[in-house]
């Protein structure tokens, strides 16, 4: 991607500019950001994604009742049965991570890959009748607001006040301040930076399309590097007994001897002692699909092209490639070509044919548990 070139899809921003200027940083309306745009999925092909076990969804109504609103949450899957009646205003359906289950929406996310892989995350389709909407709430990430089928009118605001509503089993704002208002209707577009209140109530039947990013909480992020530090010093240290043949008898038997804090800090030292540690954990955490996303599995062959799957999560260091949550070091021209593929998605045939042995078995691995394809 040319990151110096005006987009359409930026409201003729370049991505380094757009980068610059507003990721963020502030909001951005984008009209006709994708010009003549439609839903990439009907309304039927979505209710059939609800269905299914394996693909995250759930369902937003909202009811008014003396003057006040209730809301009732429900996780899926859905039967059709269990939805209410389309006629029925003021409820909505959330389909998470529908990139991973159609190739369309797969394309469409991958048009925002000026953003670093590592920081993106899905594609959410939000289907609502007249009236619908989750309230006045704020996102802890970056998110852009592609309207697909309809019209859906948003209030925004740079909230101060972040406090809840109470007893609520979604996350309203008790007191929502909207600074600017506006409609999208098919193929307009919003960005939101985190924490940016918003509002979004459908104008009749409608669709939007949320393409949003990981951002890694900073004590959730520790926690995952500690525990992969934690699991490779199982492997890397070996066993090692603490020995204590000149401690003194004692009269004091609860203080904590000075000597087995030493080893612990020993210990610790020896596991860090990777410069590379640090680096591959994250690499590894960053790059692990969600717990609900399975692989179908193929054949171990590599005939030709490849192209990795929608599903799969390629990212690499300068010492490393990391796929699906698996680390693996990478040097020379196998290096390049990995790093090719992850940018890319794909390998010509040509591009196979410059890899090592090794790293063809490698990828004939890819292949058998459905992390990588032939590209016919």
């Amino acid at each position: 991607m040319n990151i110096q070139e005006p987009l359409q899809l930026l409201g003729g921003l370049s991505p380094k500019t757009f980068m610059q200027r507003h990721w963020q940083k502030k909001p951005l309306v984008i009209r006709q950001a994708i010009p003549g745009f439609a839903p990439l999925l009907d309304r039927a092909e979505l209710l059939d994604l609800a269905a299914q076990e394996e693909v995250e969804s759930r369902l937003v109504v909202q009811a008014s009742a003396k003057g006040a609103s209730s809301w009732r949450f429900k996780h899926g899957p859905f039967a059709r049965k269990a939805l209410p009646p389309f006629k029925q205003a003021g409820w909505t359906l959330l389909v998470q991570g529908v990139d991973l289950h159609d190739e369309r929406l797969h394309a469409l996310m991958n048009q925002f890959r000026f953003v670093p892989d590592a920081r993106l995350d899905d594609v959410m389709i939000s289907y609502a009748t007249d009236g619908g909407g989750v309230g006045p709430h704020f996102d802890s990430y970056d998110v852009f607001l592609l309207q697909a089928h309809g019209r859906r009118r948003w209030r925004i605001g740079r909230q101060k006040d972040l406090s809840l509503q109470p007893d609520m089993p979604l996350k309203i704002l008790a007191n929502f301040e909207p600074e600017e208002e506006f409609v999208l209707e098919p193929g307009d577009m919003l960005y939101l930076p985190p924490k940016y209140a918003h509002d979004g109530i459908a104008d009749g039947e409608c669709m939007t399309y949320s393409i949003g990013f990981r951002s890694p909480d900073r004590a959730e992020l520790a926690q995952e590097i500690l525990q992969r530090l934690a699991e490779q010093a199982v492997d890397e240290l070996g066993p090692g007994l603490y020995r204590d043949p000149k401690q003194d008898a004692v009269d004091l038997s609860a203080a904590m001897p000075l000597a087995l804090v030493d080893f612990a800090h020993a210990a610790l030292q020896d596991a860090l002692k990777d410069p590379k540690a640090i680096a591959r954990a994250v690499g590894e955490y960053l790059s692990e699909p969600k717990a609900n996303v399975w692989f179908d599995g193929g054949e171990p062959e590599v005939p030709g092209a490849v192209r990795l799957d929608r599903k799969t999560r390629m990212l690499y260091d300068a010492d490393h490639v990391f796929i699906n949550g698996e680390s693996f070091n990478a040097s020379g021209k196998d290096a390049q070509l990995m790093q090719t593929l992850a940018n890319v998605r794909g390998l010509s045939a040509a591009e196979v044919k410059r890899l090592s042995a090794g790293a063809r078995a490698l990828m004939e691995d890819w292949c058998a548990v459905g992390w990588l394809h032939p590209d016919d």
